[in-house]
């Protein structure tokens, strides 16, 4: 009996081993098929995720180009309210610079580009109204009167001046007590 025993164990030992090689052989073509249908998936997954990889960037610099575009023109209006309050400044300082010329020639008597001007423009209308007349008999008595009118506009500022360098003489020995 022993014989049998052995013969039925080295069977069933023999269907034991057929039937594991048929599932090792089973889960070997499933891997291999599984393989093949990954491998043919996977372009497909790959190619779908680089359409939608390139709408992202897409989308992301349109996003950046709008945020760069915003910042622009608000750095664009700052520096443009920067630059007119600077000129409002430049403007202001000029000003204050020019009114404290002007006081400071006022007070040594001296005239200021203004008063010259007007004086200029008092002698340059003075002369075209003495070409306009017509030339008299007595040309010597024609001369006067123009003098006359030059040194009542000169005398004016030279009176001033006068006064100045009263003014300033009086004021220097009082700096020099200090």
């Amino acid at each position: 009996m022993a014989k049998k025993s052995n013969k039925t164990t080295k069977s069933n030992s023999k269907q034991l081993s057929n039937g594991v090689q048929a599932s090792a052989q089973q889960i070997w073509q499933a891997g291999i098929d599984a393989l093949a249908k990954t491998q043919q998936e996977g372009g497909k997954v790959i190619s779908r995720l680089a359409k939608e990889g390139s709408s992202l960037q897409k989308s992301t610099r349109k996003a950046a180009e709008e945020k760069a575009s915003d910042l622009s023109d608000g750095f664009f209006s700052i520096t443009n309210s920067i630059g007119k309050q600077a000129s409002d400044s430049w403007g202001k300082l000029e000003q204050v610079v020019e009114q404290t010329v002007t006081r400071s020639l006022t007070s040594l008597g001296l005239s200021t580009q203004k008063e010259l001007q007007a004086l200029h423009k008092r002698i340059d209308d003075l002369t075209k109204s003495a070409v306009k007349k017509p030339a008299s008999k007595k040309p010597a008595a024609k001369k006067a009167p123009a003098k006359k009118a030059a040194k009542k506009v000169s005398v004016k500022p030279a009176a001033k001046k006068k006064a100045a360098v009263k003014k300033t003489a009086k004021r220097s020995p009082a700096k020099a007590a200090k």
